[in-house]
């Protein structure tokens, strides 16, 4: 594929149209756009300008906050918790897809302090989800003063935490190549229980990072994931030379390519790869209100193209192609 495809992660669910849709922003309607003809892109079998109309032209509903109560808080390794979390059902069973994310926050602080955390598992039979936090900033500090037994601000669900979701969909009965470092463990997991489910072999590649132990060693067994350790990136951000071996050694062989990481390392991963294989990739883009309200995760392209990208699904490959970095 060598042309850029765009989706909209909300069209056609309850919370389409959002609020892009009162100011002609919308990612995927034309009418919604200004624009005099109908030219909807990627149809979801429902209208999103007939949906708007009936909604008295305005937006529908925004995600709301949810009081979650900490079943279980461990420490994994210095400074990284995982929290196991009592949720509504319905929301359990919405997060529970690759690319799932919530916004989290201790109850006692106000919405500015909303982190955006990707879930690592769900069990839609237990109502839990699963969330690895690591301690860098003062959000994902307050959140560290809770404890086992207390409510967690949950908001959600978020979908657009992998950015190439068709090409996890469509890869079926051959291999996949998962790569990850550090905390890109985590939001791994999904991706890798959607493969293994669509009859891939898994091979995952894990960089430890700063962490002194591969925290997700139980779901790798689960998915009788062949494990590699290495250091993926050198110091100047290229990749290692062990990585691009195994890269050379699979590339044959795999129908996906699964990165989690960096942007540096997700795009020398690009460069890397052959363009034949399709690739999937976690989402580094800025999120702060997950709607496209705020303009956080807005990202320039030439030609004054700007790209929602908590909201808009597309190819991996074309996430860095004619961006401005000014």
């Amino acid at each position: 594929m060598n042309y850029e495809i765009k989706d909209c992660i909300d069209a056609g669910t309850e919370y389409c149209p959002c609020h892009l849709a009162e100011t002609g922003d919308c990612l995927l309607c034309s009418h919604l756009q200004g624009k005099n003809f109908c030219d909807c892109t990627n149809w979801k079998g429902v209208c999103i300008y007939q949906e708007y109309a009936w909604n008295g032209n305005h937006a529908k509903q925004l995600r709301k906050v949810s009081l979650c109560k900490i079943l279980k808080k461990e420490e994994l390794t210095k400074n990284v918790v995982c929290y196991t979390i009592n949720a509504r059902h319905k929301l359990v069973q919405e997060l529970s897809h690759p690319g799932s994310f919530v916004f989290a926050r201790n109850p006692k602080s106000n919405g500015y302090f909303d982190a955006p955390i990707s879930v690592m598992d769900t069990d839609v039979n237990e109502n839990i989800i699963k969330l690895v936090i690591e301690s860098k900033g003062i959000k994902t500090k307050t959140i560290d003063m809770l404890k086992e037994n207390d409510n967690i601000a949950i908001r959600g669900p978020y979908w657009n935490g992998v950015l190439g979701l068709k090409n996890i969909y469509q890869s079926k009965d051959r291999t996949s190549l998962l790569i990850a470092r550090g905390i890109g463990m985590a939001p791994m997991i999904p991706v890798m229980k959607k493969l293994y489910s669509n009859g891939n072999k898994i091979i995952a590649v894990i960089d430890k990072s700063s962490f002194k132990d591969i925290f997700i060693k139980e779901q790798l067994n689960l998915c009788d994931a062949t494990l590699i350790e290495c250091n993926v990136l050198e110091s100047n951000g290229t990749l290692s030379n062990e990585l691009k071996d195994i890269i050379k050694k699979y590339e044959k062989d795999v129908n996906l390519i699964y990165c989690a990481g960096p942007d540096i390392f997700i795009s020398n991963i690009l460069n890397e790869t052959n363009d034949n294989i399709k690739i999937a990739c976690c989402n580094n883009a800025r999120m702060c209100c997950g709607e496209g309200i705020c303009g956080t995760c807005s990202t320039r392209y030439d030609g004054d193209v700007v790209k929602r990208l908590c909201k808009l699904q597309i190819d991996p490959k074309f996430i860095f192609k004619d961006r401005r970095s000014l």
